[in-house]
């Protein structure tokens, strides 16, 4: 049974926390909340998946949620997780699309004391606490950690071949033959529908991989083939250069 750490259901509370504890891979399929939803992870790696687009959510970061936006999770291991959930009409000044965003300390300090109210928050101190967070959700920039899925059918084909299988090195013109278009064509539908190059776009998708199978507790020179990599210092200097990081340090910081 789930530890869980949760505050008393009012239905006037404009927020509610709750910490999850586990021991075994949570995988949570497409739902949707009438509230919107912060969560992330308290140790390892979340995916989280909407229908056209996926993200990986490292535990320095968190992913916000809309209301009535349908997405499905998935942990790397054991799941000990945290979700903020905020009533519908405190959500009007909230981003009306999924982000990313860094936890900082303080939007993690007003969740860990939000989650351990027990009872609703009526008094000053906690409504002005509540104000806090919100702000936070509202004001934090979002982090590149998506991957937008391109609508084409032509294009969504060739972004499902590549992810079934990362180490495909094949360039555009390459693919674009394959997909029966051309590499002008491919190229532009790229950008127009994901706001990716076809290049980036792949590279993006590869640091996300990676970061899942860092997670799962596989090692970088194993990770670096399995993209496609003969090059283990190749393959580190891409991660870097789109993440910001070495793939080492992604494992130290997870």
């Amino acid at each position: 049974m789930p530890l869980t750490r949760q505050k008393a259901t009012n239905r006037k509370a404009r927020v509610l926390a709750v910490e999850h504890r586990q021991t075994t891979t949570r995988h949570t399929p497409l739902h949707d909340h009438a509230s919107g939803q912060l969560l992330g992870s308290l140790s390892g790696l979340l995916s989280v998946f909407t229908p056209t687009e996926s993200w990986s959510v490292p535990a320095t970061h968190a992913v916000w949620v809309p209301p009535r936006t349908p997405h499905a999770l998935q942990s790397h291991g054991p799941f000990e997780g945290w979700s903020v959930y905020v009533a519908k009409t405190a959500c009007d000044a909230l981003p009306q699309i999924i982000r990313v965003v860094r936890v900082n300390p303080l939007l993690r300090a007003a969740t860990q004391r939000i989650a351990s109210w027990k009872q609703p928050d009526n008094s000053y101190a906690e409504q002005c606490l509540v104000d806090v967070l919100l702000h936070e959700i509202a004001t934090l920039p979002p982090e590149p950690l998506g991957l937008p899925r391109p609508q084409d059918k032509n294009a969504a084909r060739i972004a499902d071949a590549l992810l079934a299988n990362l180490a495909d090195m094949r360039d555009v013109s390459a693919w674009a033959k394959w997909a029966g278009l051309s590499p002008r064509t491919l190229a532009r539908r790229f950008v127009e529908e994901t706001g990716f190059t076809f290049s980036a776009w792949r590279q993006q998708a590869r640091c996300l991989r990676t970061m899942e199978r860092l997670s799962e507790g596989a090692s970088v020179t194993d990770v670096a083939f399995d993209m496609g990599y003969d090059n283990v210092s190749a393959f580190i200097a891409m991660f870097r250069r789109v993440t910001g990081m070495t793939p080492g340090q992604f494992s130290q910081n997870r």
